[in-house]
């Protein structure tokens, strides 16, 4: 028995023989050319091809995984257009001479090189990206067949790393679980896995042999590690709490349709985080109380250019009436820091996570705030619709946002487009808002606290920084004052407080959360019914 210890990306157990996948980094023996035109048109040739096939994998993406996972075969197309990345190919093909297929080795070696020597540990992760788009390239200049994996039985999912184009030739319906050598928890491994609820191990030092391929293994996040060729002993261990867990998950489903009440009768709202309206499928199956999170950002990233009004318009009113008058949050554009698109051109900031974002830009920037609201505020004659403004630091900022939308409300009128009295809330993430929330409270219908970002400043730890993990801690007392004085702040001005971050999934935290007051949770939908167990086994009295 072997056991070899890594990071965990996704919590889970498996039990399952071992996939092992050695992913295929192409390396080609220059070859001189003597007419580099045409080494130059091969390559314009195979970009073309790839493109169309990212197109596709993209789509097959939005069907089998997620919406996250679809994003980055668009952002693959955009790296793969990239005038840096191609500027090299074609530098290499004619001042060296060089074919097409060592033009695309070189450079995909020179800019895996540059992600992998920075410091920010999410641009190292953009290194396997280059890998996987170039080895694409280069498998098409050679003629070669897309490299697709079957899995004959379920499986272990056991590799170096697993580059986006190769998660999506894997059969899903047979992983059991991944484990990866390299990547971390914002890796397109760790984003294959929460997308389809899989244990998932990141970082693991193990040693990639022949021999592991159908080994029995054990993937326990519990402690992060995967056994290999597990004792008698600790294999029954494992399906015991196996089944423990099956019989839990059913369990969960019979809580279709119960009050999110505690058994002495303190009563919460759970709501759904979603992204676009593809997730409707997940948070009607969970059963969510409404939609407390409507990230609008994610119609904006991965394109070229701003959504129109009616595109938003469709995809508003779509959410609002499948939720048939449950409530729908939908918070403005929070674009910049982590999620950036290209097409706004944002200047580079050297500490983006306290820079130009979210209602900054919409604020300075009204050609690109007015056509979202306006297209919110029609979605609202066709559903329980709210609007929730980011990162608000100020009673200024409320006030000239709320003149704004007044403006907005006249033209509608004029117009002739209907719209309901909607109601205007804001997020409470920043330490300033969280201080003021009892001037804020007069100003606005709704609080819901991020406490990611919250967590972020208040402790001044970067939470894109894997160095500082171990500091970066939502239960930090500072932090708990915080929600609770936004609480009473709120409360006392007779509006809503709820929390829309993480945090609010976590089990651990749900009985203090309803000792504080908190009036709603907003959660990833996998977690909805978890979280209605634990209230439901809560005495408060």
């Amino acid at each position: 028995m072997d056991i070899y210890n890594g990071e965990t990306a996704v919590e889970g157990l498996a039990i399952g023989k071992i996939k092992l996948l050695f992913t295929d980094k192409v390396d080609i023996e220059r070859q001189e050319v003597s007419d580099p035109d045409v080494e130059w048109t091969r390559l314009l040739v195979a970009k073309e091809k790839v493109e169309h096939d990212l197109t596709e994998l993209e789509k097959k993406a939005e069907v089998e995984a997620s919406e996250d996972e679809a994003a980055i075969f668009s952002v693959h197309n955009l790296m793969l257009n990239d005038q840096d990345y191609l500027e090299s190919i074609e530098n290499h093909i004619r001042c060296g001479k060089s074919d097409a297929e060592y033009a695309v080795v070189t450079t995909r070696d020179e800019f895996v090189q540059l992600f992998s020597q920075m410091d920010d540990d999410y641009m190292k992760e953009r290194a396997i990206d280059i890998e996987d788009i170039s080895n694409h390239l280069i498998a098409v200049l050679r003629g070669d067949d897309k490299q697709r994996y079957h899995l004959s039985e379920p499986s272990i999912i056991v590799a170096e790393d697993l580059a986006p184009s190769e998660t999506m030739w894997l059969n899903k319906e047979n992983i059991l679980g991944i484990v990866t050598v390299r990547g971390s928890v914002n890796s397109h491994t760790a984003i294959l896995a929460r997308s389809m609820d899989l244990p998932a191990l990141v970082r693991v030092d193990m040693p990639l042999t022949q021999e592991l391929d159908g080994q029995l293994a054990i993937v326990d996040t519990q402690d992060s590690h995967i056994v290999i060729n597990p004792d008698i002993e600790t294999l029954d261990i494992c399906r015991q709490r196996l089944q423990e867990l099956e019989d839990n998950r059913s369990s969960l489903a019979a809580l279709k349709g119960k009050a999110n009440v505690t058994l002495d009768g303190r009563k919460i709202d759970i709501y759904a985080n979603i992204s676009e309206p593809a997730d409707l499928d997940m948070v009607i199956e969970n059963d969510a109380g409404g939609i407390g999170l409507f990230r609008s950002e994610f119609l904006y990233l991965c394109r070229h250019s701003l959504p129109s009004e009616d595109e938003q318009f469709t995809a508003y009113k779509t959410v609002a009436e499948r939720m048939d008058g449950k409530e729908v949050i939908i918070r403005t554009l929070d674009i910049g820091a982590d999620k950036q698109a290209d097409f706004l051109n944002l200047e580079q900031e050297d500490n983006p996570a306290l820079g130009y974002r979210a209602i900054r830009i919409c604020l300075d920037r009204p050609e690109i705030f007015k056509p979202q609201v306006r297209a919110i505020l029609r979605a609202s004659a066709f559903g329980n619709v709210a609007i929730m403004y980011p990162m608000i630091i100020s009673v200024d900022e409320v006030r000239r946002i709320k003149d704004f939308v007044s403006r907005i409300k006249v033209e509608l009128d004029e117009e002739g487009l209907s719209y309901s009295d909607i109601q205007q809330g804001i997020m409470i993430e920043t330490p300033a808002a969280a201080m003021i929330s009892d001037l804020l409270a007069q100003e606005v219908d709704f609080f819901s606290i991020g406490t990611n970002d919250l967590t972020q400043y208040t402790l001044a730890v970067d939470r894109q920084n894997q160095k500082l993990g171990k500091l970066f801690d939502c239960r930090h007392d500072a932090i708990l004052r915080l929600i609770e004085l936004v609480v009473k702040n709120g409360h006392d001005a007779g509006i809503r407080v709820g929390i829309c971050g993480e945090m609010g999934a976590d089990l651990n935290m749900t009985e203090t959360f309803l000792r504080l007051g908190v009036d709603e949770l907003s959660v990833a939908s996998p977690s909805i019914l978890k979280v209605r167990q634990k209230v439901r086994e809560l005495d408060l009295s």
